[in-house]
């Protein structure tokens, strides 16, 4: 099968947007990693964190954010293409099944996965805006060093009650996302077997718990707190 016709066949797109999905997911791990700084009693470490992630690697960061934010598209794309396919072929509107048994394994997270991906589109907007491409409060760290106090601009937003409220409801539908596209990817990739599948849908529960725990925890800890002083 040529390239171009294993990338519109139904399988292709299948397995294109799991392949990313799947990429994603373990962009969002070192993502975490590095945002558990902001529960640091220390703003230095956070910043530190984020000075090298902007400036200290120079034009590669930007290289690497290209990418993810190509595979993204991709991702999403692909998903209202085969969602769309799916909608088409079945022209009978049809009850939504929030957590059926059985065979077709349909959950909430199944069935909302084009909504919530729009979702997040969103969301990656509204926080490129506001952290990445915010406000920029420089400050002189502890080793006598300049730098963007990124940190501050974290606090400040989820000292508003809303930003909170919005922040956690999006990592909730992110959650939900994930725990059926992480072993629904492995599945269109072609690793199906009945025992595998059935670990991987524990372990992608198990794993979009643990994300979506901790996503919603930093801001609820930074509203309480007010951060470090």
């Amino acid at each position: 099968m040529r390239f171009s016709t294993f990338s519109t066949s139904s399988l292709g797109k299948k397995i294109y947007m799991g392949v990313m999905g799947l990429i994603l997911s373990s962009f969002l791990i070192v993502h975490l990693l590095g945002n558990l700084a902001l529960l640091s009693g220390d703003k230095d470490h956070f910043n530190a964190y984020s000075h090298f992630l902007t400036q200290s690697t120079g034009n590669v960061i930007y290289v690497i954010e290209l990418i993810f934010g190509i595979f993204f598209l991709i991702h999403l794309l692909y998903g209202i293409v085969v969602t769309w396919g799916n909608w088409k072929a079945r022209p009978i509107g049809y009850k939504m099944v929030t957590n059926a048994k059985g065979a077709s394994k349909k959950s909430f997270g199944s069935t909302t996965m084009i909504y919530s991906g729009i979702l997040l589109l969103i969301f990656f907007v509204i926080h490129l805006l506001n952290f990445k491409y915010g406000e920029e409060i420089m400050y002189v760290t502890k080793d006598g060093a300049q730098i963007r106090d990124l940190y501050i601009t974290v606090v400040h937003f989820f000292t508003n009650i809303w930003n909170v409220v919005f922040y956690v409801v999006v990592i909730v539908f992110f959650g939900f996302h994930l725990s059926h596209g992480v072993w629904s990817a492995f599945q269109s990739i072609g690793v199906n077997a009945p025992r595998f599948i059935r670990f991987m849908q524990v372990f992608g529960s198990v794993f979009a718990f643990i994300l979506t725990l901790a996503f919603v925890y930093i801001p609820i800890f930074i509203y309480i707190t007010g951060g470090a002083q």
